[in-house]
């Protein structure tokens, strides 16, 4: 047996336990909270939906909810002051998505397709279907069902090139207020926000099948964008900072926190699993795959490059150079092997019968690769 495959590398001396870094002023920003993504089984529907809003079809009714929303920042952070949950649902056609948000003064001013949503409050949908962290797709709307889609090629951090003109064609989406909309004269209960999305449309980018197969794991998250507003003049208005004559800034509430304020972090989203069973006829149970524990390895390393090029000018060629420490790592074998050029880098981590390896590049995309034996 290889030694090395009781160990993959950490980053040293700034990682005290797995996948939680304390992250220094000019290092890469990365998450600060341990490695554990919430997770979701999405049912089936049966029933055709009316996308109103409401929410008061069966199969609504007998799909979970998901855990209450928490602050990007995770435990960083106090729990919201609002509370969000979300649910999913799935058939042949479409990829279902209900939100339900406590608000007291529901409000909105963008009416302006693919204009800059979380301007308002919001509500966002993102998803990354093979999770690989490249080609993903981000959707806002606000309680006046004004919405912004689009394409990302890559996260902004490695780069992004965000694609605005991307479209998902056939949407339906509607909002149902529990309350009045716009009216600061009474107090309001909150607000429902119901979509639908075509896997016509996500399977653009998947890289694999979509509908999905029954088992297969993709990788969402969701963000509920919350402004400080106050009332002037009979009028909603954000809360000024009178220390820079700007609003406040915005809270960022999610289901599955990120360990930083950045939604882009892909590697950090939640898992949705989908069952062929129908909502409220059975469960299934979710099955954790180990090898996501080689991918988070593979960012730990994908970190550490990041500020070693910032420090030298140029990425390491082995994780020696990377000041990196052993941790354990089942059924891999380690030191991973590192290629670079002066401007580029892959990693590999192989698994110890040679059958398949994942490896990660510089700006962030992950993969598998599997060999012929």
């Amino acid at each position: 047996m290889n030694k090395a495959r009781f160990f993959y590398y950490l980053l040293f001396p700034l990682i005290a336990v797995f996948g939680n870094c304390a992250v220094g002023q000019d290092s890469f920003p990365r998450p600060k909270i341990p490695f554990n993504p919430k997770h979701y089984i999405c049912y089936r529907t049966s029933e055709v939906l009316t996308i109103d809003g409401k929410l008061d079809e069966p199969a609504w009714k007998n799909a979970q909810w998901t855990d209450y929303f928490v602050d990007i920042e995770g435990s960083l952070k106090p729990l919201p002051r609002f509370k969000t949950r979300v649910k999913m649902l799935w058939d042949d056609r479409y990829f279902y998505f209900a939100a339900e948000m406590e608000e007291p003064h529901v409000w909105g001013v963008l009416t302006k397709r693919d204009t800059v949503i979380f301007y308002d409050n919001d509500f966002e949908i993102f998803i990354d279907p093979d999770g690989d962290t490249h080609e993903y797709y981000e959707f806002e709307m606000n309680a006046l069902n004004t919405f912004w889609d689009l394409l990302l090629t890559k996260p902004y951090r490695d780069g992004n090139c965000a694609v605005n003109a991307w479209d998902i064609k056939g949407i339906k989406r509607a909002v149902w207020v529990n309350g009045t909309l716009n009216d600061p004269s009474d107090r309001d209960k909150g607000w429902q926000a119901e979509v639908a999305i075509p896997w016509e449309v996500l399977k653009e980018c998947a890289h694999r099948p979509a509908p999905p197969k029954a088992g297969d794991q993709w990788r969402v998250n969701f963000s509920r964008v919350e402004w400080q507003i106050e009332i002037k003049n009979g009028k909603y208005r954000k809360k000024i900072d009178p220390r820079t004559g700007k609003p406040f800034p915005e809270d960022n509430w999610v289901w599955s926190p990120q360990g930083l304020i950045a939604m882009h972090y892909p590697e950090m989203w939640g898992f949705v699993q989908f069952s062929e069973k129908i909502a409220g006829r059975g469960k299934d149970s979710f099955r954790r795959n180990p090898d996501e524990d080689v991918k988070w390895a593979l960012f730990q390393l994908y970190y550490a490059q990041k500020d070693y090029r910032r420090k030298y000018g140029h990425f390491a060629k082995s994780a020696k150079e990377l000041g990196l420490k052993r941790f354990d790592l089942k059924n891999f074998v380690l030191p991973p092997k590192i290629e670079t050029t002066s401007s580029f880098f892959e990693a590999t981590i192989f698994s110890d019968d040679g059958s398949r390896a994942w490896s990660i590049r510089q700006d962030g995309k992950v993969w598998q690769k599997r060999f012929k034996k």
